[in-house]
């Protein structure tokens, strides 16, 4: 059985790759943002990516265009080069490796860590990111947890990691968003693999959570967040279905 959900992901907003705000200098899962999130005393939500060198990089895109001056995959760059990168909006602030925001962190707040699906089609070609991200958490004391859309992921974190909490991150699968196999999409919306990937909570679309699945795994005892609520109002109604938030563009209120 995968191991309960931290408390403090559940009591605290979650900021959505960190409380970003490139306008003030705190891009997407940047050590500024990261820092903002510790002073406001929200949990953080941040993404993972692998180095060409097998490390653990945090970061949302494959691509380096949209958030960077560069371009083409980050999968190619080691974490060193990875390092020079400046990020669009950063005073100075390049891309971090997982370990550099681990000690950010240090267990200030607490920390959702998204794995990003590396197979392109959610399947079982995986491993090397889970493995670089278990190597970075080995020996963390801090609340953290970790998730993933694509539950080969979530499961091999069981193996590598069993005393970490993990969930899945579920959607709606509409087909304008996920250019994958319409199968593939039928399949993952109705969040079978819950109980096999070994995880204990999901965090699912925010304009999804009445699906009945999600509401099914909840009236079970399955603690649901949800992504991205981007107002108050949204706040609001997500609440009275989920059990927490991960939100941006806007500030969340802490109880």
């Amino acid at each position: 059985m995968s191991p309960p959900l931290p408390g403090g992901l559940l009591a605290r907003p979650l900021a959505h790759r960190a409380l970003h705000d490139a306008g003030r200098g705190r891009p997407e899962n940047s050590r500024a943002a990261i820092r903002a999130a510790i002073a406001a005393g929200y949990g953080i939500e941040i993404d993972v990516q692998l180095s060409a060198d097998g490390e653990a990089l945090v970061f949302h895109d494959y691509d380096l265009g949209r958030l960077t001056g560069a371009r083409g995959p980050l999968r190619a760059r080691t974490a060193a080069e990875a390092a020079t990168i400046a990020l669009t909006g950063g005073d100075g602030e390049t891309i971090p490796t997982l370990a550099e925001v681990l000690a950010i962190v240090a267990g200030q707040v607490p920390l959702l860590i998204e794995i990003k699906d590396q197979d392109g089609a959610m399947g079982p070609d995986i491993g090397p990111v889970e493995a670089a991200v278990a190597r970075a958490l080995a020996g963390y004391a801090g609340e953290v947890a970790v998730m993933s859309f694509n539950p080969h992921s979530v499961a091999r974190m069981a193996e590598l990691a069993p005393d970490l909490p993990r969930g899945l991150v579920t959607s709606a699968y509409y087909p304008h968003d996920w250019p994958l196999p319409a199968e593939v999409r039928d399949r993952l919306r109705e969040i079978p693999d819950f109980a096999r990937s070994g995880a204990s909570f999901i965090s699912h679309e925010v304009e999804d959570l009445h699906r009945a699945r999600v509401r099914e795994l909840h009236a079970a005892g399955v603690p649901v967040l949800c992504w991205t609520v981007t107002s108050p109002l949204a706040e609001a109604a997500a609440r009275r279905l989920a059990d927490n938030i991960t939100f941006e563009g806007y500030l969340a209120a802490l109880a």
